[in-house]
């Protein structure tokens, strides 16, 4: 069943689509009525004890300066020792622990699912924050508990002057646009580069939804490596019909164009690009956590036949594309019937109805014997 939102608050999502995704902030009373946190805050520290878990601790006046950055996993200890106010507990991929965070990522899939990233939580003591910064990509920020002060700036790039000493990106001038004050169920949308600074009223948590935008530098550097790694050799820069120079020594603008038009011919593959995209995009943030449950489920066949299900990991990423029929699971491209393509990403599970619907999978070696060897498919924890 699709549970992703149609409305955010009274707006249609097809409104926020064109008038605000990636154009501007949108503040959003009551977007998730009556809401209750999955989480306490105490849970959220609960989990910032693991190790498995990236977890961070953010200090206004720490004993090394101000703005000081903890990295965890904490002891019971260090909490004990926090002052009372002005201190903020972040605790990333909550969604792959969670299944209540799970549940709730899922309601923002009328955006590319692929485009999705993790959840973060935070909980914040009395005037807590992270200081005024900007992120690169876009981010709802769900008030789940208390009451926390959003201040919206204006958008910031690379040359906005950095508070200096301290490891955190904060901004050294922020002036304030606009200021609401969330309580739960309020959400707040900022996109790319608007600066933000949230400051908690009392004790609070939030729950951040944030997306995969790889930069320019990224795609470009991880594109080219992959289109080169295909190319034969015998290709090769080419000026047939050279017209003679006016200056031998002169790179002139007809051979810039001459390269442009070569380049732009090798990049012209949708095929290549997409399944190169597709992997790029369902690469795991955390993959060390997917491989630590790589083989669990060796004895999947003789499961599978006795009613048990198969599911993708909650730390794993798939999509899907059409022509060809391929799956995209953890930074690897998969080629499948689309049909089971579709119904996996969809569904992330697998059971004995789908050997019998789509027997290619079932191979030795084949499809689910390779997710499984990974780690990308497991039997459901106790709690998802």
């Amino acid at each position: 069943m699709d549970t992703a939102l149609t409305h955010l608050g009274e707006m249609p999502v097809e409104v926020f689509l064109k008038d605000y995704w990636q154009k501007k902030p949108l503040l959003i009373r009551n977007a998730f009525p009556g809401f209750v946190s999955p989480l306490s805050g105490e849970e959220l520290a609960g989990m910032a004890l693991e190790e498995a878990i990236e977890s961070r601790l953010v200090l206004e006046h720490g004993e090394d300066g101000p703005w000081e950055l903890r990295q965890g996993p904490f002891t019971e200890e260090d909490f004990l020792a926090l002052p009372r106010s002005h201190w903020t507990l972040l605790v990333q991929a909550v969604d792959q622990w969670v299944s209540e965070i799970a549940d709730l990522k899922r309601r923002f899939r009328f955006l590319p699912e692929w485009r999705l990233d993790d959840v973060m939580i935070s909980y914040a003591a009395d005037g807590g924050s992270v200081g005024p910064h900007f992120d690169y990509y876009d981010v709802f920020l769900l008030q789940a508990e208390g009451k926390r002060l959003w201040h919206q700036g204006p958008k910031a790039t690379d040359s906005s002057p950095r508070l200096e000493g301290t490891p955190l990106n904060i901004l050294k001038e922020f002036e304030p646009e606009n200021s609401w004050l969330l309580e739960p169920g309020d959400m707040l949308y900022l996109p790319p580069q608007y600066s933000h600074w949230g400051i908690a009223e009392g004790p609070c948590t939030t729950i951040s939804v944030g997306f995969r935008a790889p930069s320019a530098k990224h795609i470009l550097e991880d594109l080219a490596a992959e289109v080169a790694l295909h190319l034969p050799d015998h290709l090769r820069y080419t000026d047939a019909g050279l017209e003679r120079a006016d200056n031998p020594a002169e790179i002139d603008p007809a051979a810039v164009r001459r390269l442009q038009e070569q380049l732009r011919t090798l990049l012209e593959q949708p095929l290549q690009i997409a399944q190169w995209f597709g992997a790029v995009m369902t690469e795991a943030k955390y993959p060390d956590i997917v491989a630590m449950d790589a083989g669990d489920a060796a004895d999947w066949r003789e499961q599978l036949l006795q009613g048990a299900t198969l599911m993708l990991n909650p730390a794993s990423r798939c999509a899907f594309s059409r022509e060809p029929g391929t799956l995209f699971v953890d930074g690897e491209a998969l080629p499948v019937d689309e049909g089971f393509a579709v119904q996996f990403c969809a569904a992330r599970t697998i059971s004995a109805q789908d050997l019998d619907d789509y027997p290619e999978i079932a191979r030795e070696s084949g499809l689910i014997d390779t997710l499984v060897a990974q780690g990308t498919l497991i039997y459901p924890p106790e709690d998802f």
